[in-house]
């Protein structure tokens, strides 16, 4: 028999919808890992390519991960919170436009949930039960015409596990090449941490995790060969002396 994701015995049921909704972050999270790890591979791979000394690529290393670490944290954070303020505003502008034009409003209602399906007594029953509380009302219309979910996830933990995983995961590249003062023990511990982050998005996914690791994989590692020839074919361009 296979196994279902959570159970359908009516206790159970009733003990996980009073919970509510739950949010969860990783995605934010594999969003910030594997932009941290491409990002900062390459900028290995680019320091190595040109050829620029050790502390060269700790500098560029550490800021790239503070800095663009922080943008994509910022990002994520103002676009999260872009979501709940859109949510907010279209809430009120339905209040309003109940508030004006009810029986427009209760028409929209109407035909929303005939086209569902209903029809006759219980179409009308729906539309009385909804339209008998201004606040669901205003959030079925929402929901509804412009497919918003109530549901919102904070904008500062969103910001925060981007930003937690970018710095984790673009340290393997950077600290396994100082340490190891090797590009093969670089990549291989890079490429451990593409597979790693691409196999926990198979989540998202319908793509098993093996296929998707492999994706990232591939996708990170051509990201870190681009950056080495582009660091490479400057350095012999402008004629650059090694170990700068």
């Amino acid at each position: 028999m296979t196994a279902l994701e959570h159970s359908h015995k009516e206790e159970d049921i009733r003990v996980r919808l009073a919970q509510g909704h739950r949010s969860n972050y990783l995605a934010d999270w594999i969003y910030g890992g594997i932009d941290g790890t491409v990002t900062t591979f390459a900028i290995v791979a680019g320091v190595i390519g040109a050829d620029l000394s050790a502390s060269v690529l700790f500098i560029l290393g550490v800021a790239n991960l503070i800095a663009d670490g922080f943008a994509m944290a910022a990002g994520n954070f103002l676009g999260t919170k872009s979501e709940r303020d859109n949510y907010e505003r279209v809430l009120g502008v339905e209040h309003r436009h109940i508030a004006l034009e009810p029986d427009g409003e209760r028409e929209e209602i109407r035909q929303i949930f005939a086209a569902k399906g209903f029809f006759g007594d219980d179409l009308e029953r729906v539309v009385s039960v909804i339209t008998s509380d201004l606040a669901l009302w205003a959030k079925t219309m929402a929901l509804e015409e412009y497919g918003l979910s109530p549901n919102h996830r904070s904008p500062l933990l969103a910001g925060l596990s981007t930003f937690a995983a970018f710095v984790i995961c673009g340290s393997v590249p950077l600290l396994s090449y100082l340490f190891a003062g090797d590009l093969s023990a670089c990549i291989i511990a890079t490429g451990v941490t593409f597979f790693g982050v691409g196999a926990i998005k198979s989540f998202w996914s319908p793509a098993g995790w093996l296929r998707s690791g492999a994706e990232t994989l591939i996708i990170g590692m051509v990201a870190a060969a681009l950056a080495f020839m582009v660091g490479f074919g400057l350095k012999e361009y402008f004629n650059l002396p090694a170990g700068i």
